[in-house]
């Protein structure tokens, strides 16, 4: 579904991706895993048109704009760190932001309720202001708003980022029913224990770098991911 090939992000004369090539095969969850400071967050930011990038993008076998609101008319939402959802407007205002790309009224409130459904949460603040939502419900809020323009395919970037263990789990819980509902998952989390357990396939980033890939239960029980990003604990 999405294929990168040779993509390099550079900040002035600092390289943060180096000539990173990957493949999102259609119906996944891939988790991105490594260290901060790998290159995760500027490889999504380069796939979803936020920064230039030297290197291809395709998307179902085309290239993929290098526009962030043309790659959003394309199936191909970001859900960026930081949670950054309109403080000052209401839940409600912020689902509808979501659906800023489309026009017919009828499937926009089919997938409202369909996002009420998947985030139970959020309907009872359905007035209430984004910026007095619980860190959770914020984080719950950015996907249900991303969901709102019917994506294809979902890039997700620390989804449990400062949230306790029971709300992280919960978050990413969430991620999988969103991929069982036919949503491609590109995923980047502090979790690399949880995100290997629900993805189908992960790569291992280090300094710029695709260092290891494989199956995302293979990489749960590898004894040299265990140790760098896994506590040296085992997966089991």
């Amino acid at each position: 579904m999405l294929k990168v090939n040779r993509l390099s992000v550079e900040y002035g004369a600092v390289t943060a991706v180096r000539e990173v090539s990957f493949e999102v095969p259609k119906g996944s969850i891939v988790a991105l895993v490594g260290a901060n400071g790998a290159g995760k967050s500027s490889l999504l930011s380069a796939i979803s048109g936020l920064v230039p990038y030297k290197g291809s993008v395709t998307y179902h076998g085309e290239p993929l704009p290098k526009r962030s609101h043309s790659i959003v008319s394309k199936g191909l939402v970001h859900v960026p760190e930081g949670r950054r959802i309109f403080s000052n407007l209401t839940v409600y205002d912020n689902l509808m932001s979501g659906a800023f790309t489309r026009w017919n009224i009828k499937d926009i409130q089919e997938d409202l309720q369909r996002v009420y459904t998947l985030f139970p949460i959020l309907e009872p603040r359905n007035s209430q202001y984004a910026g007095t939502l619980s860190g959770g419900e914020r984080q719950m809020l950015a996907i249900a708003r991303a969901l709102m323009s019917r994506p294809r395919m979902l890039l997700i970037d620390e989804p449990s980022l400062g949230l306790s263990p029971l709300l992280a789990s919960q978050v990413l819980g969430l991620i999988e029913e969103v991929n069982a509902q036919g949503v491609t998952i590109l995923l980047v989390d502090q979790n690399a224990r949880k995100s290997l357990q629900i993805a189908d396939y992960a790569y291992v980033m280090q300094q710029g770098k695709i260092v290891k890939e494989g199956q995302a239960s293979e990489l749960l029980n590898d004894p040299a991911v265990q140790i760098a990003y896994l506590g040296g604990r085992s997966a089991g």
